[in-house]
């Protein structure tokens, strides 16, 4: 792996504040117990070579926050303080008192301060502070400018990238691979050309928000601005890997960007209660690595990653992203190393479940090149050629006239 040099990671046990309540899928458990497990694997250290250093930062300004959202929506949710007597009838239009989007006191300041993380992560390393930051509390790819949406009160993502935008750069690729389409992301740039969105997700024929299929391109500003991979329903690592390598590999090396931000949601999971796709722990961890390498190759290293969904908050979460935060740090982890016993009780203490016993689901992901054989009759390469057939061209890369072709 590619020397890294200073990684950050921003966090503050204050911020696990982000919190719909008791009954709600995601619980700020699953960042605590994530956060606990690469603390007891030695992922963080101060000062130590190839460890990620914690940082802090300041929340989200009501100017920053207003670069992306409507006033009136920052206005509705800093309005919440007591629950109990909001007016539901004027917030449920901006998304809020909903199922997906409870109300909670001090959601504002609690939104505000994911926001202000992933806009220093972003300024860390887009001023050459850091080569990779990451923000595991954020990925809130759902949030629209005049709304909430999907767990998501703010696009903290989107408020990174334009103040990227707004401090120099001129070639932002995003890359989502949370299990639902990164649709707040790509439409508040849909229309900008320098900005590209890539998400890699389950299709929206069976899954929220029902958005995100091979023909969306960008808007009419900017065609080929967004490219979108939707997946059928039981995808494992080896399709979902084959569709990386197939189609976001190789526009974003055309793309060519001065900087990466990721959203890395591990929510694609077999044991996931909210999605149908079979990803593994360890196919996960083979997209970080790929997603760290290919950073290293196109952008310099300037890498920007966020956590994102994932609900299955004790037996993958911790996993899945203590691998994230070892790769980011340029240090991974040894896939079949023994969970801490003192992090397993710690699991049961909070949450009275019984934690895994090895950072591994025992797999070793492999996939299939795109060039070794296509059969269009499976929908996996159904839907791999229909994003290739959409995106390729407005790209500049050839089709390899996959129509025809099919596997011996």
């Amino acid at each position: 792996m590619t020397s890294c040099g200073r990684t950050t990671a921003v966090f503050d046990p204050r911020w696990l504040t982000y919190d719909f309540g008791p009954d709600h899928p995601m619980a700020p458990v699953r960042v605590d117990l994530t956060m606990r497990l690469a603390e007891a694997l030695g992922v963080f250290g101060e000062g130590t070579d190839g460890a990620l250093e914690v940082v802090a930062a300041k929340p989200a300004s009501l100017e920053s926050l207003a670069t992306v959202h409507d006033p009136a929506l920052i206005e509705a949710i800093g309005s919440v303080r007591d629950p109990a007597h909001a007016d539901l009838e004027r917030l449920q239009p901006f998304g809020l008192g909903t199922a997906d989007n409870p109300l909670f006191a001090g959601m504002h300041d609690a939104a505000a301060q994911v926001v202000g993380a992933t806009l220093e992560a972003c300024r860390q390393v887009w001023t050459g502070e850091s080569a990779h930051s990451i923000n595991i509390a954020g990925g809130l790819h759902h949030a629209m400018p005049e709304r909430a949406s999907g767990f998501c009160l703010y696009n903290d993502l989107a408020v990174g990238i334009q103040w990227l935008l707004d401090n120099g750069a001129q070639r932002v690729a995003y890359l989502d691979v949370d299990v639902h389409h990164g649709d707040g992301v790509e439409r508040i740039f849909a229309d900008d050309p320098r900005v590209l969105t890539v998400s890699l997700h389950e299709s929206g024929t069976t899954l929220f928000p029902g958005t995100g299929f091979a023909a969306d391109v960008g808007g009419p500003g900017a065609r080929g601005s967004a490219l979108n991979i939707a997946l059928p329903a039981r995808t494992s690592d080896a399709g979902w890997l084959r569709a990386f390598h197939a189609v976001a590999v190789p526009v974003l090396r055309a793309w060519q960007p001065e900087i990466l931000v990721t959203q890395q949601g591990c929510d694609g999971h077999m044991d996931d209660p909210l999605s149908h796709l079979m990803l593994s722990v360890d196919g996960q961890r083979a997209t970080y690595l790929a997603i760290h390498d290919l950073a290293h190759e196109l952008t310099g290293g300037r890498w920007v990653a966020t956590g994102g969904g994932g609900y299955a908050l004790t037996s993958v979460v911790p996993r899945a992203w203590a691998h994230l935060l070892a790769v980011v740090a340029g240090r991974p982890l040894a896939p079949d190393l023994a969970t801490p016993e003192r992090w397993r009780a710690q699991v049961t203490e909070l949450t009275g479940e019984q934690a895994p016993f090895r950072l591994t689901d025992g797999r070793r992901p492999a996939w299939r090149p795109w060039a070794e054989g296509v059969n269009l009759a499976t929908p996996l390469d159904a839907a791999i050629a229909a994003s290739r057939a959409a995106a390729f061209g407005l790209h500049g890369l050839e089709r390899e006239g996959f129509e025809e072709r099919s596997a011996g």
